[in-house]
């Protein structure tokens, strides 16, 4: 029905010199953990974290510095040890604030005794999500949504297929690919575990086919666990989007407004199954994760990077920035988002800091032409065009009526438009208008 592609829209962006090529074949090096993190109690979809820690404590790795604070939540953990110096605000990536713990660095490395589980296939459903949750892991493919709460489907939600996503269809991005390639064995372990976890007894691994050797490395380690499939998949953007990747390995179609869940899916990116191995059987909480450092940069590398160390911390790991470099990107080049500071703190869903040149820089916008191509493209299959119009005029209601909502911001009809619309920003700053009304018309009604 769609050729190659397994899901209707979607793009194939040009990478260009500096981009998955590069990186690749750099294994994943651990980076040292700097002087001060600033670790914000915000790195997840739901309520944030509430600080468990004040000024002029001491604290250890691991140590919970901020405790969930609702069921869609996840708790945070210390990165290092030493002396927290401050809890105050911080900026985040998309210029939001969040209040967040700083610590300084004592350099000891002491860490919270921690409860590894020898023999995980003992323990109920429960009990494994609840380990899950206790070691605040998050989705770490970007979308940052608390684990745990995959884990514990409502009542009558039935779950039959586990899907796991490595297929990391973003340009540059490889922290996934290396993950893969050196994390098989803890990989596949983590997947079997998930499926305790929710009693299912079929999973499958999507993998982009421009990565062979991950696919090979997967299949090898899944050798002889029962009902895990590793599937190739035909290289297309957004590939890794919850609803494509459904559709693409089961046919079924996550209906408008909806979660995997209601076709009897679960959606974890191969990065958060991996948090989910070490979590259960070494004990570790998520308090570090493979980030890609790409772009303009003198010696891209994916690095093991403890959580709230800044983003310059990275591009020194580098060996500095190149010349001509006109915008940095906080994860990837389609769904990432421009910082224009460097102090910015690694999160668990940072998956990439990107440094580049004037191909990132927004062109001069011109009037849309009614070629199609936003519609072409549009994995959802909307009409970027006629909502970006109706923003534009104010005109919201007509917007959500379009379906702006079930937009995935995925940036792949801004990519191919030959106006050079805004249209993914568009849309993006509709769903936050809708939502924002929505909030207030619910509190007026309750109040």
């Amino acid at each position: 029905m769609f050729g190659t592609r397994l899901f209707p829209g979607g793009i194939h962006p040009h990478e260009g010199e500096n981009g998955k090529a590069v990186n690749g074949g750099n294994a994943i090096a651990e980076l040292a953990a700097p002087p001060r993190v600033v670790i914000p109690l915000s790195q997840h979809i739901g309520a944030p974290a509430k600080a468990t820690v004040n000024k002029g404590d001491l604290v250890k790795i691991g140590q919970v510095i901020g405790e969930a604070g609702g069921f869609v939540s996840a708790p945070v953990h210390s990165s290092v040890s030493g002396k927290v110096v401050a809890v105050q605000n911080c900026v985040l990536a998309n210029g939001s604030e969040s209040l967040a713990v700083v610590i300084d660095n004592d350099y000891q490395d002491t860490w919270v005794e921690l409860t590894p589980c020898d023999h995980p296939e003992s323990l109920t459903k429960e009990e494994l999500a609840k380990i899950v949750r206790d070691a605040g892991i998050v989705g770490m493919g970007g979308a940052t949504f608390p684990t745990a709460v995959k884990l514990s489907p409502a009542p009558g939600k039935t779950i039959e297929k586990l899907i796991i996503n490595g297929a990391e269809c973003e340009p540059y991005l490889t922290a996934d690919h290396r993950l893969m390639l050196e994390k098989a064995d803890e990989i596949i372990d983590g997947l079997h575990l998930m499926m305790l976890a929710l009693d299912v007894k079929e999973a499958v691994i999507g993998v982009e086919n421009n990565k062979p050797d991950a696919i090979t490395a997967l299949q090898s380690a899944a050798a002889n666990v029962e009902g895990i499939t590793v599937k190739a998949l035909p290289v297309r953007y957004p590939q890794g989007g919850e609803k494509q990747l459904v559709y693409a390995i089961t046919k079924r179609k996550v209906p408008c407004g909806g979660l995997p869940l209601d076709v009897g899916c679960v959606v974890c990116n191969v990065g958060t199954v991996y948090a989910i191995d070490q979590a259960i059987r070494k004990g570790m909480p998520l308090i570090r994760r493979v980030t890609t450092v790409g772009g303009l940069v003198n010696n891209p590398g994916n690095f093991l990077v403890r959580v709230g160390t800044p983003v310059e911390a990275l591009i020194e790991a580098c060996g500095g920035m190149k010349a001509n470099v006109k915008q940095f990107i906080y994860g990837g080049p389609m769904m990432g988002m421009a910082i224009c500071r460097t102090d910015i703190p690694v999160t668990k869903g940072c998956s990439g800091i990107l440094c580049l040149g004037e191909e990132a820089m927004e062109p001069q916008e011109s009037a849309c032409i009614r070629c199609g191509r936003c519609i072409q493209a549009c994995p959802m299959q909307l009409t970027p065009a006629r909502m970006d119009a109706a923003i534009r005029n104010g005109n919201y209601e007509a917007a959500e009526q379009y379906g702006v909502m079930n937009c995935i911001e995925c940036g792949a009809c801004t990519f191919v438009c030959p106006a050079k619309r805004s249209l993914t920003q568009s849309c993006r700053m509709a769903k936050k208008v809708i939502t924002t009304r929505r909030k207030q018309a619910a509190a007026k009604k309750e109040g």
